[in-house]
């Protein structure tokens, strides 16, 4: 019994000790597992963090890299609008080549047709230069002429007025007038005695400052003109004219020659004395515009310098200029 009973406890100890090992081994277990759940709560939340930090991380990343997108689309954008600028650019840099090109062939074209404007206005420029020494070397000749003429007719008033006569001398032609109704009996060419001596007054004084030998080299001639009044035909008058002034010519070189001048200075007038007649032509007429016969009637004297006609010549062309 006693033995059974020993027998019986030790088995019961024996599936007791095994209980408490197995019930230590489950609490071991239980142990590693709750262990290992909390260790693997831990890691998950670890894992957890880290996928969200991660996330956190890709989601700043892919922001920045949405930021560095967007900053290179509008890079990009600014590129190509830079790159529509330069082309822009370039074509207008290309038109203004293109109209500099142009402006710069005009502006040959302008500096040629300037320098052929140029050579013109020197060659225009030259000729006006000669024309005006050719004018001044003239207007020298002519205020020579004209000086020698203001000379001629001074000197002739001072000699009639030495000789206590009041005879004019027109200060234009050098002409002295001589009343034809005193030299000449109406409608006659002979001389009266009361115009030989008015002749024998007044031509010799003339005759010698003209023939001196101061005006001797500049004078070309000595012309004695005849004029008649309107009456009568013109062939009628033109001939009483030539004759009258003919009558006078010749009583210079026949009688006032002989009697007042050298042999020299009747030389002189013969070589110069030249006769014209001129009818009605020319005729006087007084301050209400009608004719005076008696002034109309006349012989005029009068000289002539040399190079006169260039006077006259260079008076027409300064007209047509």
């Amino acid at each position: 019994m006693s033995r059974r009973k020993k027998s019986q406890d030790n088995g019961y100890n024996v599936w007791r000790s095994y209980s408490d090992m197995m019930a230590g081994v489950l609490l071991l277990f239980v142990l590693i597992m709750c262990v290992a759940m909390a260790q693997s709560q831990k890691n998950y939340e670890e894992r957890i963090r880290e996928q969200d930090e991660f996330a956190a991380e890709l989601l700043a990343k892919q922001n920045q890299l949405d930021k560095q997108e967007n900053e290179l689309a509008a890079q990009t954008e600014e590129l190509l609008s830079k790159d529509e600028l330069v082309a822009s650019q370039k074509h207008t840099l290309a038109e203004q080549a293109k109209e500099l090109e142009r402006q710069r062939k005009a502006l040959e074209e302008m500096q040629e047709t300037l320098n052929i404007q140029a050579d013109t206005l020197d060659a225009q420029q030259k000729d006006i230069d000669d024309k005006q020494r050719l004018i001044d070397d003239q207007q020298a000749q002519i205020e020579k002429i004209i000086g020698v003429k203001a000379d001629v007719v001074e000197a002739l008033q001072k000699e009639f007025t030495a000789n206590s006569m009041n005879v004019t001398i027109d200060p234009q032609t050098g002409a002295l007038v001589l009343d034809a109704n005193v030299l000449f009996s109406l409608n006659e060419y002979e001389l009266t005695e009361e115009g030989k001596y008015t002749l024998e007054q007044v031509l010799p004084i003339y005759c010698r400052v003209l023939l001196s030998e101061k005006y001797a080299d500049s004078l070309a001639e000595i012309i004695v003109d005849g004029y008649t009044d309107s009456l009568g035909d013109y062939a009628s008058n033109l001939l009483l004219s030539q004759n009258r002034a003919a009558m006078v010519a010749l009583y210079m070189v026949q009688d006032i020659r002989y009697s007042s001048l050298s042999e020299e200075e009747g030389d002189r007038l013969e070589a110069f004395l030249s006769v014209n007649g001129h009818s009605y032509n020319n005729l006087v007429y007084n301050a209400d515009g009608e004719e005076d016969p008696d002034a109309s009637r006349r012989v005029e004297v009068k000289f002539r310098l040399k190079d006169e006609e260039m006077i006259t010549e260079l008076d027409e062309i300064m007209k047509r200029e």
